[in-house]
């Protein structure tokens, strides 16, 4: 067996054990968050009068699905790395946990990850401001210092200060290369907070977007990042058996901040952050409305979409949350097409 089969095989196999153990874990999952009452609780916020009426009748549905993506990722992880540890041969094959490719992203995503269980529980049992939980400027601080860790291991541990500029080359950001790096992990993780607002959206788009990258890092020989991405793709499919209309319950903060920053280390990993606006074109796009709606009503004194971000406008205008949702999908793997031609036709020219 040669080197390229034997790696599909392997991440095959990783694939379908995650999605495995992940779908099994998931009912042990919900009833624990059912038993204990851990449901999401809709903000009553006067200035949002259209979301509250949109979303009323999802109060009380469990929120911090999110564990399960995160938390299988890490299991299956450790499983393997300790097979790896005391044993030979085939699972020292199948062990993917690399300083150089997996070690900073799964960091990231258990320390995002924590941190949005913490907020989705301050939530749950309506503590902070307005019953909400940490307010955005807390996030904010909390979720920079976790890109500031990671921006010292990419600056320091693996010398990186070159960024890829599409069609042109590299240029050496030096000193500025670390602000990027946060730049990118924290607009990606707020972006994907924006876009966790309907039933299997968010889930649906991490999958689109990782199953690109993992494209990219197979093509390019990381095969331990790739590896990774084949884990965490598992656990996000299987978390969306149980997420799609009607939710069995919610990504919450706990999921969505983790597939948001992990998407920023990967992306700069593998040194294709410029492609961001097509591999997270929805994330963007998202984040966009919500900006362009404050601006608008700072300026105009009212708003420019009927609620924000814009998944909540085109509900607001009486769409089927179902439609919007395959829609948004259609339209990220679209642009996530794109964004793999884009990628390869870049390698070929520059």
């Amino acid at each position: 067996m040669n080197f390229i089969a034997f790696q599909i095989i392997r991440h095959l196999l990783l694939f379908i054990f995650s999605f495995s153990l992940s779908f099994f874990l998931a009912p042990v999952l919900i009833h624990y968050l059912y038993k204990y009452r851990l449901g999401k609780q809709i903000r009553k916020d006067q200035n949002a009068p259209i979301f509250m009426s949109l979303h009323k009748n999802k109060e009380g549905t469990p929120t911090m699905g999110g564990i399960l993506i995160w938390g299988s990722t890490f299991l299956i992880t450790y499983i393997f790395y300790s097979l790896f540890l005391l044993t030979d041969g085939f699972f020292a094959k199948i062990n993917f946990l690399s300083r150089s490719q997996t070690l900073l992203p799964l960091g990231a995503m258990i320390g995002a990850g924590l941190v949005g269980l913490f907020d989705d529980l301050l939530g749950v049992f309506k503590i902070g401001p307005k019953g909400g939980g940490l307010r955005v400027r807390d996030k904010l601080i909390v979720y920079t210092l976790i890109a500031i860790i990671g921006s010292w291991w990419f600056y320091s541990k693996l010398g990186r200060t070159m960024v890829h500029i599409p069609f042109i080359g590299d240029i050496n950001f030096l000193i500025f290369y670390p602000l990027y790096f946060v730049f990118i992990l924290v607009a990606t993780t707020f972006s994907m907070n924006e876009t966790d607002g309907l039933d299997g959206l968010a889930g649906g788009i991490s999958m689109i977007s990782f199953s690109s990258f993992l494209i990219i890092a197979f093509a390019e020989g990381y095969y331990d990042l790739s590896a990774f991405l084949s884990v965490l793709i598992g656990s996000i499919i299987a978390f969306l058996w149980f997420n799609i209309y009607p939710a069995r319950f919610f990504m919450g903060d706990t999921g969505a901040m983790a597939l948001g920053i992990t998407l920023g280390v990967v992306a700069m990993l593998l040194d294709i952050s410029l492609f961001l606006p097509c591999f997270g074109f929805i994330l963007m796009v998202e984040s966009l409305s919500v900006i362009i709606q404050k601006i608008y009503k700072k300026i105009k004194k009212k708003k420019l979409f009927l609620s924000s971000p814009l998944h909540h406008h085109f509900e607001a205008k009486g769409w089927p949350e179902t439609k919007i949702t395959m829609r948004f999908w259609i339209m990220q793997a679209l642009f996530s097409a794109l964004g793999i031609a884009l990628y390869f036709l870049d390698k070929f020219m520059v």
